[in-house]
């Protein structure tokens, strides 16, 4: 059984582990492996604990943990950054590890962290992804349209993004995909 909840400044360790770890295997072939490879465990953790202690209620972060507490997944959302889009809320971040996906930890995740949106008044949301991320299909399952595109510069490697857009939030967690997941 997976249980979505608020992460605490205790799960940092774990959410570096899932990010790191699903960084390396989703940007293997998009990303320079000297980079992946530099990604430290500790750096990762001491940003996610700031974060989480530091900015409650701005930045949301929900944790997907099994029966014995295995955090596998996490995602962070808050104010949209890309207000020009008319969308007023984001997700930020939505990684489950690999061994877990497809099982509906990510979907528990998104819809977990669109329901603490509409809590804080924000109506909307989108999600900046690569395009070159084979999980992008995901959040077009998940109802999204794309909603713009834009190029990046990370490590050195030029990226193309894509925005995935809900307009509303409401409607979206009432469709029965939302409804099955709760």
């Amino acid at each position: 059984m997976v249980t979505i909840r608020p992460a605490t400044p205790g799960d940092a360790e774990a959410i570096a582990e899932v990010y790191v770890n699903t960084w390396r295997s989703v940007y293997a072939d998009l990303l320079p492996e000297r980079e992946l490879v530099g990604m430290s465990y500790e750096r990762t953790a001491l940003y996610w604990r700031r974060m989480i202690a530091e900015k409650p209620g701005r930045d949301l972060v929900r944790v997907a943990d099994t029966d014995d507490r295995m955090v596998i997944g996490f995602a962070s959302a808050g104010a949209s950054r890309h207000r020009g889009l008319g969308f007023d809320g984001e997700v930020y971040t939505l990684y489950v590890l690999d061994d877990f996906q497809g099982a509906g930890t990510g979907q528990a995740l998104l819809f977990s962290s669109f329901r603490r949106l509409l809590d804080r008044g924000l109506r909307s949301s989108l999600v900046w992804v690569l395009a070159g991320n084979p999980s992008r299909f995901f959040y077009e399952v998940m109802g999204a349209r794309r909603v713009a595109e834009r190029e990046e510069t990370m490590w050195g490697v030029r990226l193309n993004e894509v925005a995935f857009g809900w307009p509303d939030l409401d409607a979206t967690l009432k469709s029965p995909r939302a409804i099955a997941a709760s």
